[in-house]
């Protein structure tokens, strides 16, 4: 195992790098005397420019916020790098070999990973170049047909992959990636007899991580003879994650952590469209859909954490098409929002045009007011479950009101959750005390999973450890925003079995990962909770999976939780574990997390019996699909029995 980054080699990048030239890819930098240039501090809003540069001390300092430190901590907050990663970044850009220490030898990796990130560099200039050849006429088109130039192209650094089989491999070749950097870095497969080029005859996006480097690519068909997917990512590499990379990031970065707010739409061209619009801060998936991982990458640059004012909250605002697969995005997507403290919104277009065609077809205003036009999530999602319902009859009226209650009984901040309660009562035209009564109710209700309140298997009515109250929504001017929430702990958790069932799995989490193991871990990603504070220590677990093992590991945990969930993480991490020895400790924190994954299975199991009785019976693909997932989860159920001692 590799150790730290030797000393002298840090010291040696810090002096070879020009902080200038760093800099001045986020700031303009002009003369302020003789080795000294200034310019507006990024750090914090300003007029007059009181942000100086030294490039021969290699330091920076504001006099306006006090802000100061090197080319390292400098990368390291504006593009939410960790230390090792700007060093990493700062000896690939100069050309230094790095040395390390307090390890096994040299970190081999590192070497590794850039020949991957050079050897995508290398296919973009490749794929850009083939965009202006005879045969990518039809790639050309395609653009223009949706509104983009030339221009709007290379902004983008969008190309072509030739229709071959080997163009791209023989390219690599000749500037000397091997065979095995070139399958690595997912630019070519390997074939029964040799590798091939992945993408052929296709339009490609570059995804770039959040420094701008190339990392893999989207490619989307154009030929009738392609008999692939539409969309065609690179696969999972050692350098490219489809769960933690949002394209569009790198061009967005600046702008969302600016404004904190992030548009999230669902393609390369919308991306495109937006940006052209001139909604600089929109960014979209790749190929999977609106995860935990994601939030992680962007909770940095909204300042999302708890204890906020509203005022200061950031804004995500997803962008859904009004079909059945936007539906389903929008309700994955409400399943997250419980992660967030920033402010969700929902804004779907009129017609049921996505932003690209909204664009083409009502130019770039069009595609301003509809995120001006957003609405809070929660809004969003109970006029959706009452759209479901005939609300000119008794039973509609009373239908909706159950599916509803469960959504408001989800608001934390109570004045918000009383807002609702009326608007409710007037949408379904009913008394507001028979809204409140049935919100109440779901209150009191022990908890099930949360099954009624959040689609796509998210926490139920109950506690929120995840934001400071408004959760998703914002403030609507029903009521004074709630006081900060005091510091989360197990005392403050709900007594009853299912939320010490909860308690007992993340305590096994947090104390022993090793022993519940990375697979399962991955599996309590999607567990439901009653007790939603649980939910936030279980995100950081999560998004410190890679970590498990790590000597750092509660300190990890600790620095991904909100502060007020800090001393929650200490009393799980040292609260006693009812185990006798080292081999009933393993057992036991295993059997725990088991069972809490194996509810949250039978839960969606039971949701989607429900889907099957509700299918039309002549609906055989629906009925077969469901039936599907159905013999799914029981195989899921069926492993984790069989991998538990004593299940």
């Amino acid at each position: 195992m590799a150790g730290l980054i030797a000393r002298n080699d840090i010291d040696e990048v810090r002096a070879r790098v020009n902080i200038a030239d760093v800099v001045g890819d986020y700031v303009t930098l002009k003369s302020a005397g003789v080795g000294s240039l200034k310019g507006l501090c990024p750090f914090h809003d300003e007029r007059t420019p009181s942000f100086h540069v030294r490039p021969q001390v290699g330091r920076y300092h504001c006099f306006g916020c006090g802000e100061d430190g090197d080319v390292f901590s400098f990368l390291m907050s504006q593009d939410h790098t960790t230390f090792q990663e700007a060093v990493e970044r700062m000896a690939a850009k100069i050309g230094f070999t790095l040395h390390y220490e307090e390890g096994d030898g040299p970190r081999t990796d590192y070497n590794a990973r850039a020949r991957l990130i050079a050897a995508n560099e290398a296919a973009q200039t490749f794929f850009t170049a083939q965009l202006t050849t005879a045969a990518a006429e039809p790639a050309r088109r395609f653009l223009g047909e949706r509104g983009f130039d030339p221009a709007a192209a290379q902004h983008f650094g969008v190309g072509f992959a030739p229709k071959s089989f080997d163009a791209l491999k023989d390219h690599l070749r000749g500037l000397r990636f091997s065979i095995d950097e070139i399958v690595a870095a997912g630019l070519v497969s390997q074939g029964d007899r040799s590798p091939y080029d992945r993408f052929r005859g296709r339009l490609m996006w570059p995804i770039r991580d959040v420094t701008g480097a190339t990392i893999g690519f989207g490619a989307r068909r154009l030929l009738e003879d392609d008999k692939g997917p539409k969309y065609l990512n690179t696969p999972e590499t050692p350098i490219y994650h489809k769960s933690q990379v949002l394209y569009g990031l790198d061009l967005a970065r600046k702008e969302i952590a600016k404004g904190k707010q992030v548009v999230i739409v669902e393609g390369y061209t919308d991306v495109m469209a937006c940006h052209l619009a001139g909604i600089t801060t929109a960014v979209a998936t790749c190929g999977t859909s609106f995860g935990v991982d994601h939030i992680k990458v962007l909770r940095p640059m909204l300042g999302d954490s708890a204890g906020q004012h509203v005022s200061q909250l950031g804004q995500i605002v997803f962008t859904f098409d009004p079909d059945e697969a936007g539906q389903r995005a929008a309700s994955r997507a409400f399943a997250e929002e419980q992660r967030f403290a920033s402010q969700t919104y929902v804004a779907v277009a009129p017609g049921g045009l996505d932003p690209c065609d909204l664009r083409l077809a009502r130019g770039d205003d069009a595609i301003r007011r509809l995120v001006e036009n957003r609405r809070p999530m929660f809004e969003f999602m109970i006029r959706r479950r009452l759209d479901g319902h005939d609300l000119d009859t008794v039973e509609g009226r009373v239908g909706g009101l159950r599916e509803c209650a469960p959504v408001i009984a989800d608001i934390r901040d109570r004045a918000l959750a009383d807002g609702y309660i009326r608007n409710t009562a007037g949408w379904l035209g009913m008394d507001i005390e028979d809204v409140r009564r049935a919100v109440a109710a779901v209150r009191r209700r022990p908890a099930d999973g949360g099954q009624g309140s959040r689609a796509g298997g998210a926490s139920g009515a109950g506690q929120n450890g995840s934001g400071n109250g408004t959760n998703g929504s914002g403030h609507n001017g029903d009521g004074p925003v709630v006081p900060e929430e005091p510091q989360a702990s197990i005392r403050s958790l709900p007594d009853d079995p299912i939320a010490r069932m909860e308690r007992d799995a993340v305590m096994a989490m947090v104390q022993q990962p090793q022993s519940v193991g990375v697979p399962l871990l991955a599996l309590a990603a999607s567990a439901t909770f009653s007790a939603r504070m649980l939910s936030v220590v279980r995100d950081a677990v999560i998004a410190n999976i890679d970590a498990v093992g790590d000597r750092a590991w509660l300190d990890k945990l600790l620095g991904d939780v909100p502060a007020p969930f800090r001393s929650l993480v200490q009393e799980l991490a040292l609260a006693p574990i009812p185990a006798r020895s080292d081999e009933d400790l393993a057992i036991y924190c295993r059997g725990i997390v088991v069972a809490l994954v194996e509810r949250d299975l039978l839960a969606r199991k039971a949701s989607l019996l429900g889907q099957l009785q509700r299918t039309d019976p002549s609906d055989q693909e629906r009925r077969a699909d469901v039936q599907r997932q159905l013999m799914d989860l029981d195989a899921q159920r069926m492993r984790l029995r069989a991998d538990t001692p004593g299940a």
